[in-house]
């Protein structure tokens, strides 16, 4: 959600910490603030809006050499200059940035309350640094006991940081349930993000904080590390595998544009050292030691959220076609809070771009907490899914920037395509036969989404003629279902046209009531896909003069002759179509929303890593 930033070293704190909130935009952009420690006091700028309306706010020439910033994506309080971070003390004293949620904070305050502190705002994180100034000033020796003993009664998540006039050159930093990243430059500066895009630039040098950790920062000294109940960890530097021009846009107008032409890349990066068509292997490092696991499992549990979910509902298609291992599906968001039946004989696991996502690290720690094996497919090494689960697989998709997920979701289905495969062919449910035949499909995917992305100017003329539309239906079979479900998020996302994905034998059972002259109906009919039974829903909704806007296998005719427009794609295994008909989906929301002056990257109310409840 919230994205923060700090820095502390020798050089100006001002520039590091604008220019890692632009890293973190995506992560929130309701309003943006910094605190500087200037001389013996604090400066703070804050205001409702963009990072860049903040940095407009800023007086030339200014520096300092501490201080820390935020970029917000609300849950207390409306987005407003006063809700903005950072957050001061009553004193004024001690300032924070926060990016998570303090459930308890009614009982905080309340004690507050009764203490005589006023509050500004609505927010929880007034309320954490006002209960971190009251220990300090009254029970601990020193900042970082004063924050050890706060957050020890502290109930949810945060990633914090917190600074103090009375100690220029120090910060404090921990985390519980939401990430944080400290990058340690060669001159012993330090920077600190809510993921690794505000480093990079800076330093390669990095400590992922782990969970009830809090590190104590000092100028010209080294980081300080210690458990929340004081016990000291030593902490493992790692080097970061991330390019500056990977984050930036590279020439296109949006990041989402940009991703979505990654995705022959990404997709390849997904299988590269991995899918060996020429050996007739598929090789799995991640879970290696866990294949007989998985294999003997009596289940597999999928649990996702938004993208993520739709991207296991094809995995579901995958594992039971070719593994013949039962899948089930599961909302992160509602696994949790249904007692599901879980045991040892089962294997969850959790799909995630971040590897932060809250409701999919609950359902994890869940299914851990009742003795289930733990995957995990993640995008990000070090995330809290990374370290949670027992193995897993990195989808190697590169930084995702755009807040609508594209080339996150085909990665993670091209992982869960090999992973499918590679339990199949263990257990013979799979031909040899047939299992070089898709490996050999497979491998030309990424060449095959190069084909495709050829059509985007036909899809910008198709996107003028519906940009207009209050609502769409998106209907797909088998496999490519969840397509149809994964296309209308898209379009919901960053349109704010109302869309909505069904099975498309479903439409007949109620969603047909909706067809008329208005209605855009995007229909996935590939020629290998239940391929007449679709061709009947077409005639169903051309009946009832519905405007048809087909994705068909190359060469075509039947579906053609029946829809107002059609865009092709390249022909290939059944099992492999999500990875070819999501693209032009992309690629059609994209441009819609572009026709409507819709900020595409930062669509409203969105944020891109959920890292709350």
């Amino acid at each position: 959600m919230c994205g923060i930033v700090g820095y502390l070293g020798a050089g100006n704190a001002v520039p590091v910490l604008i220019n890692g909130l632009k890293r973190l935009e995506y992560r929130g952009y309701d309003s943006a603030g910094l605190a500087l420690v200037t001389g013996e006091a604090l400066q703070v700028t804050k205001n409702k809006g963009k990072v860049a309306d903040l940095e407009a706010m800023l007086p030339p020439g200014l520096s300092a050499s501490t201080g820390i910033a935020h970029t917000r994506w609300a849950t207390h309080g409306e987005p407003n200059t006063v809700n903005a971070h950072p957050h001061l003390s009553p004193s004024g004293r001690l300032a924070i940035v926060h990016n998570g949620i303090i459930e308890n904070y009614n009982v905080l305050k309340e004690y507050l309350l009764q203490k005589g502190h006023v509050f500004r705002s609505e927010t929880d994180t007034e309320v954490l640094i006002h209960f971190i100034e009251d220990i300090y000033r009254s029970s601990a020796s020193s900042l970082p006991e004063a924050v050890q003993m706060a957050l020890r009664r502290v109930v949810g998540a945060y990633a914090i940081a917190v600074i103090s006039a009375d100690e220029p050159g120090t910060m404090v930093v921990a985390r519980k349930g939401s990430p944080l990243v400290i990058g340690v430059a060669a001159n012993g500066d330090f920077i600190v993000g809510s993921d690794a895009a505000p480093l990079v630039e800076y330093t390669k040098t990095v400590y992922y904080m782990d969970e009830n950790e809090i590190a104590y920062l000092q100028r010209g000294k080294p980081m300080e590390v210690r458990t929340l109940d004081d016990r000291p960890v030593s902490p493992k530097l790692t080097e970061l595998d991330l390019s500056i021009e990977a984050l930036e846009k590279e020439g296109y107008p949006h990041f989402m544009l940009k991703e979505i032409y990654e995705q022959p890349r990404s997709v390849h990066d997904s299988m590269r050292g991995r899918l060996l068509p020429g050996k007739g292997m598929v090789k799995l490092g991640g879970i290696q030691a866990y294949e007989n696991h998985l294999l003997e499992s009596r289940r597999i549990i999928m649990v996702g959220c938004g993208t993520s979910w739709h991207a296991g509902l094809v995995g579901e298609y995958l594992f039971e076609e070719l593994a013949r291992i039962p899948v089930e599906v599961e909302y992160g968001s509602e696994f949790r809070y249904r007692n599901p039946i879980i045991g040892p004989g089962d294997v969850v696991i959790g799909i995630s771009q971040s590897g932060e996502t809250a409701d999919t690290l609950a359902g994890l720690r869940l299914a851990k907490e009742k003795g289930a094996l733990l995957l995990g497919i993640c995008n990000v090494v070090g995330s809290s899914i990374a370290r949670e689960t027992h193995a897993g697989i990195y989808t190697h998709a590169g930084p995702e920037i755009g807040v609508a997920s594209t080339k996150a979701f085909t990665a993670q289905v091209t992982v869960l395509t090999l992973m499918a495969l590679r339990l199949g062919m263990l257990k013979g449910t799979v031909s040899e036969q047939r299992a070089r035949a898709l490996m050999r499909e497979l491998d030309q995917v990424p060449e095959l989404i190069e084909k495709v992305l050829q059509s985007d100017l036909l899809i910008q003329q198709i996107a003028r003629q519906y940009q207009q539309a209050k609502n769409f239906l998106y209907l797909g079979r088998g496999i490519n279902f969840p397509v149809a479900l994964e296309g209308a998020l898209k379009l919901k996302e960053i349109s704010y046209i109302h869309a909505e994905g069904y099975p498309a034998a479903e439409m007949k059972h109620g969603p047909i009531a909706l067809i008329d002259e208005n209605m855009p109906v995007v229909v996935i009919a590939t020629r290998k896909g239940n391929y007449d039974k679709i061709v009947s829903n077409i005639m169903e909704i051309k009946a009832r003069n519905g405007k048809i806007i087909s994705i068909v296998s190359e060469g075509d005719t039947q579906v053609k002759a029946l829809s107002d427009h059609t865009i092709e794609i390249p022909q290939t295994d059944e099992m492999l179509t999500p990875l070819l008909a999501t693209v032009p989906l992309q690629l059609l929301a994209y441009h819609i929303a572009v026709g409507l002056g819709r900020d595409v990257d930062k669509p409203r109310n969105l944020a891109k890593s959920v890292t709350v409840e």
